[in-house]
């Protein structure tokens, strides 16, 4: 923080915004409840035990249940540690760093929080994405404060941006500044602000809309496809679970508080388990070779392999990497980093699992 800007204490910048975010969060669909969707399930709770895999990038059919198991993450997400009244929710020991008020304010007194899963809408302006000078504030007392925006409500946490294909192109040219650097920088109308905004971007739309550049798509560590179920017996547990839900939401949710409380415990398992977890040479060679295999460009897609694969193992309860764990996490990893051949007849997820086969038979 930069001269005598001033931020918003949370009393004032965030207890107002945050508690009708958190109703909803309450009454959210459980994610432990969402049948079917196995892929894009486990893409998000990779992500949420080991953030370095990078974003989650979710495509597919209209009313497939992208959106709800997005929000729902939140509930099985474990609480983390912020600093009190802090208008950007600074972690302690996070990699990010401290905002320049925490910095100020050492030691620092500490609270547990939930994790933040933000909605980013594609209607929102600029200043509310990154925060701006409180205008109110400023004509009312001549007073210059920041109010924080929603990269500021999403650090340490979750960004999710539903029809992300659609997203305009200066706000996609913003969030690429943001996931690149770990920081948020404001500099206009006299204000110069700098805070750290750290999060898992998580992405939804439908591809019949429009493509998404490829400077944001290779921002996403995972993309996963979704189609609507073609089996009778999982489109009927859908819609029966669907109908009990709407029907009475808060008994649903209790019904299902036993597999959300397991499901958090799996995940808090992971993490501490994921530094102990070991990925041999011959696990790094089987990535290599597939990366070759399909072509990929850079380094990017071997690291990404490696992380998730050797988060899966974690999740799974191992102390070594696999080649199943290789096997199962490969398509989501590589199938948007193929370079377009207009020659091919076949899809990203079919060359992959070509790929698969005769680099892992």
């Amino acid at each position: 923080m930069h001269g005598t800007v001033k931020l918003f204490p949370e009393t004032e910048s965030r207890g107002p915004t945050r508690a009708p975010l958190d109703r909803i969060m309450n009454h959210a669909f459980p994610f432990a409840a969402i049948a079917g969707q196995d892929e894009m399930k486990r893409a998000l709770m990779l992500a949420s035990i080991e953030p370095a895999i990078g974003g989650v990038l979710v495509f597919g059919d209209r009313g497939t249940g992208k959106s709800t198991a997005i929000r729902a993450l939140a509930d099985v997400l474990p609480e983390r540690e912020t600093v009190a009244h802090c208008a950007y929710g600074c972690v302690p020991q996070s990699p990010a760093g401290l905002c320049g008020n925490c910095e100020d304010h050492k030691p620092l007194k500490t609270v547990k929080s939930k994790v933040p899963v933000v909605d980013l809408p594609l209607g929102a302006t600029e200043d509310r994405i990154v925060g701006a000078l409180d205008l109110e504030r400023a004509l009312a007392h001549g007073e210059k404060r920041f109010e924080p925006g929603l990269l500021a409500r999403a650090h340490g946490g979750f960004l999710y941006i539903d029809e992300v294909n659609l997203l305009e192109d200066h706000l996609v040219d913003i969030l690429l500044d943001v996931t690149a650097s770990g920081e948020n920088v404001v500099e206009r109308e006299g204000l110069s602000v700098r805070h750290p905004a750290r999060f898992v971007l998580v992405g939804s739309g439908n591809p019949e809309e429009g493509e998404l550049r490829p400077q944001l798509l290779d921002r996403f560590g995972l993309c996963v496809e979704v189609t609507t179920p073609t089996d009778i017996a999982t489109r009927i547990e859908v819609v029966r679970r669907r109908d009990a839900f709407e029907r009475d939401r808060q008994a649903f949710i209790e019904s299902y508080a036993k597999d959300t409380d397991a499901l958090r415990k799996k995940i808090v398992a992971a993490r501490k388990r994921l530094p102990q977890t070991d990925v041999s040479p011959a696990i790094l060679e089987k990535a290599a070779e597939l990366c070759l295999s399909l072509g990929t460009d850079g380094l990017r897609g071997e690291l990404t392999l490696m992380r998730t694969a050797r988060a899966l193992a974690a999740l799974d309860g191992k102390k070594t990497v696999t080649e199943a764990h290789l096997k199962t996490v490969a398509p989501s990893v590589l199938r948007h980093r193929l370079r377009k051949n207009p020659l091919e007849d076949v899809g990203s997820t079919v060359r992959v699992e070509r790929a698969i086969a005769a680099v892992l038979p």
